[in-house]
Parts: C-alpha cells; structure tokens; sequence
C-alpha cells in the first residue's frame, strides 16, 4: 500500500470513514447525490468524471470534473442562507480520483511531498502558487448554512483558474446578488449549477500544461416554488435566471460586452445577466452540442 493510502486509512479511522477498501464510491456516477439536482436530474450534454462530494460522511455537492483539464466543467448544490464567517481555506482533494479504492470522503492536502497519483489525476495546491490565477469556487462557500457545508467547497475539484479581476469583482458580486434573491424570494428549494466555457483554442494552462483555464465561467439556479409578489425588475428572474461571466480581459465581445464604467481593476471582467434560454445558446454554440442544465427548463412539477 503507498503512503497516500495508508494516511487516508489512518485519517478516515480517526473519524473520515472506516477503511481506504470499505466506502462505497463516490467517483461513479450521480446517483447517490441526485438530490443536488432539480428533479434529481443531472445537466445533459456534457461529459466527464462525476463526483458526489462527501465531506465527513455527508454528501455536500455533485461536480461533473475533467481529468483532462484537471478541473471541473460544473458543480451543482442546494442553496442554503448563509450563517457565520467563511471558513478558513483548508486545501483538499478527492482520493478517488487517484486511487479508486480509497474512501469518498475528501481531505486536506498532506504537509510534505504529495504521492504521484494524486498529482497526476488532479490539480494540486502547486499548480495555483505564484500564477496569476486565484481558485476561482465553482459552488460558493457564500451559498451555505453550516459551517461543515461550506468548508467542503474547499476543494480542488470544485475550482477554475480564475483572474482575481473577476472572482474579486463582477463574479463575486454576481454571487452576492443570487444570494440575496433567492434569500429572499425563493420559498422552497433553490438548486444552481455553475460552470465553465473553454476556448475555442489555443487554450492557456497553468504550470506545464496541467490545468486548463476557462475563458468563461456561467451559473444558472432553478427556484420553481417563489413569491409571486415580487418587484417589477425581479419579475424576469424566477423561476430561473442564468449569467455568464468574462475570466479573460482580451476576449471579444460579442457573448459579454465590456462596459467602460467598470472600475479599472475589474475591467474586461463583465458579467452579462441573461433567460436561461441563452445561456443553453450559448453553450450549445461553445460546446457545439445541446446542454440542457435543468429539467424542462425549471418548469414546475406540478405544470
């Protein structure tokens, strides 16, 4: 057994899961955590690597990752209101992805040498120090209520390269506008997914072609039960809204203009509110194929 595997032992006997051989897998499939998905059911069109992340035992979020790329093309999760201060920033990864025998659990990055098949199968801490790229969260610590939930968004495989221009600026201020309108809107449950655009080419990688940058980051929620008494300029965003965010201040303009009023620090980092409806456009015109990120498009169940 390799070192790696004999610490995931030790930290899942002292209270992460049982034994390294024992967890059931958590690096298969969705469907032990269809719950983060509205009408537990997945985005179609994209493919890759599904992880139902656990965090001390408890599932927390569903990422669809790249092991290409070696990081995630979306995460999905439940919203919750957020209480406390954001965690500390414990770095972790997922073992599964590196040996898949280990346990479902995520966990922090060792001290010291990492083993080679987790440097090979996923990003690593290294990959982000001294770039110009900051952990971009796909699934926002902002969008959670215990401090266990939001500490598990901590992860490697829920993070982009992202320019701080953007994750600092028009990106977190999109974070902080959904947070408030589902807060205050949304009567039942409130499901997002957030992801990634790549480049068309000529794709920019961190360290020696290890981790692939987007050129746009995008989120969509899905509320289907909300005050129907809402004010006329929120009329147009329930049941769903969607975004698409610039992580590139060179790019054209013609999915995001650049408005010239954004202050200097975050220009060139737009993001463009948008239906749904575009948002799949626009995917469908990047990826060239059809994504479709919720359920007869955030229709009610009921009809």
């Amino acid at each position: 057994m390799s070192r790696l595997c004999s610490r995931i032992v030790l930290a899942f006997t002292a209270g992460y899961c049982c034994c390294c051989c024992l967890c059931s897998a958590d690096v298969v499939d969705f469907s032990v955590c269809l719950q983060f998905f509205y009408n537990a059911w997945p985005p179609k069109g994209l493919t890759g690597t599904p992880i139902c992340q656990r965090f001390y035992n408890q599932h927390r979020f569903a990422t669809l990752y790249s092991r290409q790329r070696r990081s995630p093309w979306f995460s999905a999760y439940v919203y919750t209101v957020p209480l406390g201060k954001r965690p500390r920033a414990t770095w972790k990864f997922e073992p599964q992805l590196a040996y898949p025998g280990a346990g479902g659990n995520m966990i922090p990055f060792p001290p010291g040498p990492l083993d080679q098949n987790v440097v090979e199968s996923q990003a690593v801490d290294q990959d982000y120090i001294n770039s110009t790229y900051s952990r971009g969260h796909l699934n926002p610590s902002l969008h959670h209520r215990s401090h266990k939930a939001r500490a598990s968004t901590f992860t490697l495989t829920n993070v982009v390269p992202q320019k701080p221009g953007s994750n600092d600026g028009p990106w977190e201020l999109l974070e902080q506008t959904v947070n408030k309108t589902i807060a205050a809107y949304c009567l039942g449950e409130a499901y997002i997914v957030t992801g990634i655009i790549p480049y068309r080419s000529s794709e920019p990688w961190l360290k020696n072609h290890r981790v692939a940058v987007p050129e746009y980051m995008w989120s969509a929620y899905c509320c289907p039960n909300y005050n129907h008494s809402l004010p006329e300029e929120l009329r147009e965003v329930f049941p769903t809204y969607a975004a698409i965010g610039r992580n590139d201040p060179n790019s054209t303009e013609e999915i995001v203009p650049i408005s010239k009023s954004t202050k200097k620090q975050f220009r060139g980092y737009d993001v463009r509110r948008m239906s749904l409806e575009t948002l799949e456009m626009y995917l469908k015109d990047r990826f060239n194929t059809v994504i479709k990120v919720f359920y007869e498009q955030c229709n009610t169940l009921d009809g």
